[in-house]
């Protein structure tokens, strides 16, 4: 597995066309005509491997993942100076070595300009590890759902589900039609703009492990009786990554075709979209997501049906992805570490005492309006069963009584004449602490939906996240609170 493998020439990695959605030969047939654009599959050493990202730093980190399904994915960059994403498995992910080869090359043998390409593996001793094309402007989920400056326009929308669904055609030709746990982390924008599909997800994340990582209530409803993934499964996730670009939030299925049959669209539709789509278009996207999210797997279309119905549709093919994304174009640099505040960290490390600590040090000095201490002592009179309820939850969480504390901020919540983004922070603390996680997070969101900038809240939002496995989701709000808080100490 020589020590070489670095030294190869990369010479053109990405194609400078402008995306049209009408020239479509080379990238039907597998993307061919660029096929010498990037190498065969190499077997790297570990050591060019440890050289690249710095030991495995942790400052390379560029996602992660949870217990249920152990790995790391690193940035790392080649003595030839292209950078590339290394995925490293937990030691018995894969026990196998020649099993992991044998996957890794076929998926290996893929080449595409629809897919963020898989280019190597490294299988020495115990070590498992994936190594991919970089992919320089993050993900599909953080321009989403968490963009800065501009949503995403609606012309991108469409072009990025084209080309996914493109993506999945591809492999499906080539015999690999199984992808694992599809969502909006695993497309990922090149230097161009262009959404490309991560060949990640064409392996498992073990031998045996489990092909969904995300909330069961995403899950197609086959895998949840059988266990097993099949394409019309993956066509059930495409559904959802249309629904997630039709309303630029991850809505459960289930939600959405409920407002889908009651013909509520316009609560489906994302509000930052109005005025930059048709009518006939919305209703075309929603036709075919409820297609695609069928509870029969049988009744979902195939992948080139997915691909012939979007083509029709697509907006501004000539402007560049880019563009329409709103970046510079060109190679990026990759993220950046998150520098994380105190807080930060112990929701990183998820110490619920340090939290406890934080938030009773804090009081309700971040509360505003009648939630504030000073509102709570001008309005004794009036409201002072409420009040009680809250002085006595207050004097539970000091105490670290914490089912005595929910069930007096309960009351006071219930009582429904203040409102204080805080005590559902502490509620969801006390939440937490009792092991109830999926409440804990329901509290984090309302206290976000109150202070829509409040850092604590998605702070908090980021615990309950890790604690029910939604790694990448818990990752994006540490990183939202982490901006947040940014701007507050500017101010």
């Amino acid at each position: 597995m020589g020590g070489r493998s670095s030294k190869f020439s990369f010479c053109c990695w990405h194609s400078s066309r402008k995306p049209s959605p009408h020239d479509l030969s080379d990238l039907e047939n597998g993307g061919e005509n660029g096929k010498n654009a990037l190498p065969s599959f190499t077997e790297f050493s570990l050591d060019v491997l440890m050289s690249a990202t710095e030991g495995f730093s942790a400052d390379n980190i560029v996602s992660e993942h949870g217990e249920k399904a152990p790995n790391v994915v690193f940035k790392g960059l080649l003595e030839n100076g292209h950078w590339v994403a290394v995925k490293r498995f937990n030691r018995s992910a894969w026990p196998d070595s020649r099993q992991f080869l044998d996957e890794a090359k076929a998926v290996g043998n893929l080449r595409s300009e629809r897919l963020a390409n898989l280019l190597g593996c490294c299988c020495e001793g115990e070590q498992r590890l994936l190594v991919a094309e970089f992919m320089p402007n993050e993900t599909l989920a953080k321009h989403l759902f968490h963009w800065d400056s501009q949503p995403m326009k609606w012309a991108m929308r469409l072009r990025v589900a084209f080309y996914l669904a493109q993506a999945m055609e591809y492999c499906s030709s080539k015999g690999r039609a199984i992808y694992h746990d599809l969502n909006a982390y695993r497309i990922l924008f090149d230097q161009d703009g262009n959404p490309r599909l991560s060949c990640f997800g064409l392996m498992k994340n073990s031998r045996d492990g489990k092909s969904y990582s995300t909330n069961l209530a995403f899950t197609p409803p086959e895998y949840m009786r059988t266990g097993r993934v099949t394409s019309e499964s993956v066509v059930y996730s495409f559904g959802t990554m249309l629904l997630d670009l039709l309303s630029g939030k991850h809505i459960p299925p289930s939600h959405a075709l409920d407002l889908i049959r009651v013909k509520n669209l316009s609560m489906l539709m994302d509000s930052c979209l109005e005025g930059d789509f048709s009518n006939d278009d919305g209703t075309e996207l929603v036709r075919l997501a409820t297609r695609c999210l069928q509870y029969e797997a049988r009744e979902r279309p195939n992948a080139k049906s997915l691909v012939n119905s979007l083509i029709t549709i697509q907006k501004e093919t000539e402007v560049p992805s880019h563009v329409l994304l709103g970046i510079r174009h060109g190679a990026a640099t990759p993220p950046q570490p998150l520098v994380l505040t105190t807080m930060g960290e112990a929701c990183l490390r998820r110490d619920l005492t340090a939290l406890h600590e934080i938030l009773q040090k804090t009081g309700y000095k971040d509360d505003e309006g009648i939630a504030n201490e000073l509102s709570f002592q001008m309005w004794t009179n009036q409201m002072q069963e409420t009040l009680n309820s809250k002085q006595q939850g207050d004097a539970a969480f000091r105490a670290k009584d914490f089912i005595t504390a929910i069930e007096c901020y309960t009351q006071f919540n219930d009582g429904g004449t203040m409102v204080s983004p805080t005590i559902y922070a502490r509620r969801c603390l006390c939440y937490l602490m009792s092991d109830m996680a999926q409440e804990a997070l329901g509290d984090a969101m309302q206290a976000q939906v109150i202070s829509s900038e409040w850092p604590t809240a998605f702070y908090l939002q980021s615990v309950a996240l890790f604690t029910l496995g939604m790694e990448n989701d818990a990752q994006e709000a540490l990183k939202e609170a982490t901006k947040l808080e940014g701007k507050r100490s500017k101010n």
